[in-house]
């Protein structure tokens, strides 16, 4: 009898949480009686959250670190560093589990100064129960007569946006590298979707031997989405710009670094600081790779999260954990990420010198 009082109460929960996320996500739909074409505040914010346990165990400050497979998101210029193919996947759990967060990619370098990346990310929470059709109704005023739930009457659907990267980089000398991304978004609510393209343009640039600067301007040309209700979304360009500083101590490296998001949605007291319409969002971190056999990270992101990770290089592999806590106290869970990269470490597929 217990057992079934504590299964009742786990799925009225459920049902109560996957309520709540269902009524957020669907407020981002955007009706056809509206505008036809808006800029919508943080209709891109799942190409914000980042990816690969490096990255998240350094709070998000790997714009100009990033030198894998990685870049393709992070600062496709990045991927000039590339000597060999890579192959990385992800997998990331929030909100108690309820959200999952998945990325793939492949990277190649095709001659001594270029490199092609094909990368994908996912954002879901699957199984939303729609309970709407679940009540008894027997006025049929639309008014529930009774808190009772029609089990049987309970059907399910997935939120989901997904992110289609194609990146090109190119080495424009010996101290300065070049890329862009071109990517397919898609949008999934039920049976509301929409579908976009946009652009990101980046560089990459060491300063000197142990300063790198990078800067990544995504949605360069304004994304549009375009929903099946006849409405248009459009997401404003986020200038990423980042640092980093090499150096060797301990048998090993240390590589602070520093990112800040610039923004132009006006977003003023969701952000860490606003000049008017103007945003700024930071992230900082730290690691310390000891003879490239195991790193060590911690970083704190733009939304308040401390950030603490770990990376284990294995001959062709590489496996990152990290753990990302929020301070909040309505948070529903912290985050747990890991990501394994794996390098075609090989004469014949090194990078041609030609």
């Amino acid at each position: 009898m217990i057992c079934l009082v504590k299964f009742h109460f786990h799925f009225r929960l459920s049902i109560a949480l996957s309520a709540l996320l269902s009524f957020s996500l669907y407020s981002q739909v955007p009706d056809a009686t509206s505008d036809k074409t808006r800029f919508a505040k943080y209709a891109g914010e799942f190409l914000s959250i980042g990816v690969g346990g490096r990255a998240l165990g350094l709070g998000g400050a790997y714009v100009a670190l990033a030198n894998d497979v990685t870049a393709g998101y992070w600062n496709p210029a990045g991927l000039s560093s590339m000597t060999y193919p890579q192959v990385s996947l992800m997998h990331d759990e929030g909100f108690a589990g309820l959200v999952n967060y998945d990325y793939g990619a492949v990277a190649l370098p095709l001659s001594a100064n270029a490199t092609l990346a094909v990368g994908a990310v996912r954002l879901g929470v699957d199984n939303i129960a729609n309970t709407q059709q679940a009540w008894t109704d027997a006025n049929h005023n639309g008014i529930p007569e009774s808190n009772e739930i029609d089990y049987s009457k309970i059907n399910y659907y997935t939120a989901a946006d997904w992110a289609l990267y194609f990146s090109y980089a190119k080495r424009g000398g010996e101290r300065f590298s070049y890329g862009a991304n071109i990517k397919f978004v898609r949008k999934e609510l039920g049976d509301a979707s929409a579908t976009g393209i946009g652009f990101d343009l980046a560089g990459k640039y060491l300063l000197s031997d142990r300063l790198v600067l990078g800067a990544n301007i995504q949605d360069i040309t304004t994304t549009l989405v375009a929903w099946n209700t006849g409405t248009n979304d459009l997401i404003s360009p986020t200038l990423k710009i980042g640092s980093a500083y090499l150096l060797d101590a301990f048998g090993g490296r240390f590589a602070p670094a520093a990112d800040v998001d610039v923004r132009f949605e006006n977003r003023q007291f969701a952000s860490n600081a606003h000049l008017g319409a103007i945003s700024f969002d930071f992230h900082t971190g730290l690691e310390f790779d000891y003879h490239n056999i195991v790193a060590v990270r911690t970083g704190y992101s733009d939304i308040g999260s401390l950030n603490v990770g770990t990376g284990i290089h294995l001959p062709k592999f590489t496996i990152d954990y990290s753990f990302a806590k929020f301070n909040a106290a309505d948070q529903l869970g912290s985050t747990h990420r890991i990501s394994l990269t794996f390098t075609l470490e090989a004469e014949q597929f090194a990078r041609s010198s030609d």
